[in-house]
């Protein structure tokens, strides 16, 4: 069943990240070792096909082989390191509205079953789901059944994600009050806002939760605390700035939110291993000799 897999994701993937035809439906192929990706990783599954995949978010590790999924339930800055090439996955973009009405349809709409507090966890795939995964991704092979069939092919991957180890941690995420969606919306608050001076207390406010459970809550799903979290898209952005080549490293660090460069410096080395401005002339001559990096793996 994996070959299968391997196989469609070969046909179809022009290169890591690729979107596709098929809504919701990203493929990611690479055959040769590459440095660990610094990415942002939004709520989806990963099908892993092929190869090794090491994610870490603040204190959480993950490691996803050949016929594992990852799931990923709030927006969420990773490293990602591929242990094990070739390497082959297929990610599927969790949609709340495809699985709220397939939950009504199920009648699982009431509490559900405690859920895991991480938002980043892994699960074996069962022969089911890989054989309805792959079928999603031969799709691509024929165009026109995509409309007809990619949204109950989709329900189906859904329906059978709920009866693996990973349906008590969606069923937390589809609910409109569970800490688990406080948690992501909180995420995403912080997102929109995370060049500004945010404060402990203020994010709390923000999330109708006291100081301390807001922290043990978002450090149990994300693996950092929500000012930690800050940080990492601070950092991160300014890493895509500086890639990009748009302004000095002085510019960019205040433009994300840092007030003192020398704080920039010494955050962006520990996160990077070297300082701004010789990691980012690193990232563009590894542009230019391996074409773009990774969106998604």
């Amino acid at each position: 069943m994996l070959d299968r897999l391997v196989a469609a994701i070969d046909r179809h993937c022009v290169a890591s990240g690729t979107d596709t035809a098929v809504p919701r439906l990203s493929l990611a192929a690479v055959d040769e070792p590459v440095e660990p990706a610094h990415l942002l990783y939004e709520p989806a599954i990963c099908f892993v096909a092929d190869g090794t995949k090491r994610t870490t978010a603040g204190e959480l590790v993950r490691v996803a082989r050949p016929g594992e999924m990852l799931l990923t339930t709030i927006d969420l800055p990773v490293t990602a390191d591929l242990e094990q090439v070739p390497y082959r996955s297929a990610s599927l973009r969790l949609d709340g509205e495809a699985f709220t009405e397939l939950l009504v349809e199920l009648d699982e709409t009431g509490p559900p079953a405690p859920a895991a507090a991480a938002a980043h966890v892994t699960a074996p795939m069962s022969p089911e789901l890989a054989d309805a995964v792959t079928r999603w991704v031969e799709l691509l092979d024929t165009p026109d059944d995509i409309r007809p069939l990619a949204g109950r092919i989709e329900s189906e991957i859904l329906y059978r994600l709920l009866r693996s180890s990973l349906g008590p941690v969606l069923r937390q995420w589809s609910l409109a009050d569970s800490t688990t969606t406080r948690v992501r919306e909180v995420a995403r608050w912080i997102r929109a806002r995370y060049a500004e001076p945010l404060s402990i207390d203020e994010i709390a406010a923000a999330a109708h939760m006291s100081a301390a459970s807001l922290h043990r809550h978002f450090k149990a799903a994300t693996g950092m605390s929500p000012l930690r979290y800050q940080k990492h898209l601070r950092l991160q952005e300014a890493r895509r700035r500086l890639a990009a080549g748009d302004a000095t490293a002085a510019q960019i660090a205040q433009a994300v939110g840092y007030v003192s460069p020398t704080q920039f410096n010494r955050e962006y080395r520990t996160a990077y291993g070297l300082p701004p401005v010789q990691d980012a002339a690193r990232l563009r001559a590894g542009l230019a000799r391996t074409g773009p990096a990774p969106t998604r793996l």
